[in-house]
């Protein structure tokens, strides 16, 4: 059932966003395969702090990353259009990859500085667009379940956005299926969406002040995500 949903979505998508519904393909019905996901995984999902977000506005959001189905509780239940940044070795996935490519997902080669930039302008550019961008900061899933230190590209590109930051935690994913595993748990799982940090008012006048205010920016997103961690 899951493999016969993801290639079914993956047309879907490739489809739709050919014929140039990229606005509408490249997330709705993403969004109906991750809660059929979970739906078929018996997993229930409670989410907590949707009223925090505000309409038309983008976003470039930042959760902790316990397992695969945190990708399903970001993409399924955040009930906003986002785009993901995600490594570039997904785009080999056949369909799945392709599906990602012509939905505008923006994938991070990190093999040098310069390429690790040209990402981030490409991601800025995606945000220019009025579309909002989902990032696991610690990188790749934790391999305890526990929170690890933030790198720091979504907060750069929050900052010369200057775009809200909003932290999220989520819970139970890594008790449904641990990056250690391919056995599947159910589980209950919960999204907890913090409130947005602006950037608009950072005042960033040279590079020390500029380290400074996303170090600060970093470390009050990692806060808010562990303070409602189980």
């Amino acid at each position: 059932m899951f493999l016969a949903a993801t290639i079914l979505t993956a047309l879907v998508v490739i489809a739709g966003c050919s014929l140039g519904g990229e606005r509408v393909f490249s997330y709705y019905p993403g969004m109906w395969w991750s809660r059929f996901v979970c739906g078929i995984s018996l997993c229930r999902v409670q989410v907590r702090g949707r009223e925090k977000l505000a309409d038309n506005q983008s976003y470039v959001f930042v959760a902790n990353h316990q397992g695969i189905y945190d990708i399903f509780l970001l993409y399924g239940y955040l009930n906003i259009p986002i785009k993901w940044i995600m490594k570039k070795s997904l785009r080999d996935i056949p369909l799945v990859g392709k599906a990602c490519e012509k939905a505008g997902f923006i994938f991070v080669d990190s093999s040098s500085p310069v390429a690790a930039a040209k990402t981030i302008r490409e991601a800025e550019q995606r945000l220019k667009n009025g579309a909002s961008v989902a990032i696991f900061p610690e990188g790749s899933r934790s391999p305890t379940g526990q929170l690890r230190k933030f790198k720091k590209g979504a907060f750069q590109m929050a900052a010369d956005m200057k775009l809200p930051v909003v932290p999220v935690t989520i819970n139970g994913s890594y008790q449904v299926m641990s990056r250690h595993t391919i056995l599947l748990t159910p589980y209950r799982m919960e999204v907890i969406i913090h409130d947005p940090i602006p950037t608009d008012g950072m005042a960033i006048e040279n590079l020390r002040e500029m380290a400074t205010g996303i170090k600060m920016l970093s470390e009050q997103s990692q806060e808010a995500i562990a303070s409602k961690l189980w």
